[in-house]
């Protein structure tokens, strides 16, 4: 049996990518950014597995730890990607719903920026 090292979770903030890293090798990632204005909160655009690597909870490893990052920071995370929200509405005991200006506002600033996914 071929043991990998464990999924580390690396937070690229400037990049805006919660990188999903197994082995030194990126596996798995969620694009989001920082809504500008406040109240802030981690706006989740697009989660990517490598082809290799689905089926294993890799996604949803990154949308719980997303929610974690969130929760520590004391800010909402707001899920437009349609896996990371399937996620949150299966699991609202760890993703709890974002306020609805907030979704809109999320939703203004990524029209405004297409750059930022």
């Amino acid at each position: 049996m071929v043991q990998s090292t464990p999924m580390e979770f690396t937070d690229e903030r400037g990049a805006g990518r919660l990188l999903a890293v197994e082995d030194g090798a990126v596996v798995g990632y969620i694009a989001y950014f920082v809504l500008a204005e406040a109240p802030h909160a981690l706006v989740a655009v697009h989660t990517i597995v490598e082809p290799a690597h689905e089926g294993r909870g890799i996604a949803g490893g990154l949308v719980r730890r997303l929610y974690g990052i969130a929760a520590a920071e004391g800010v909402p995370v707001v899920p437009l990607c349609p896996y990371a929200a399937s996620w949150a509405a299966k699991h609202p005991d760890e993703a709890p719903e974002a306020p609805a200006a907030l979704v809109a506002a999320a939703k203004a600033q990524l029209a405004a920026d297409r750059d930022q996914w």
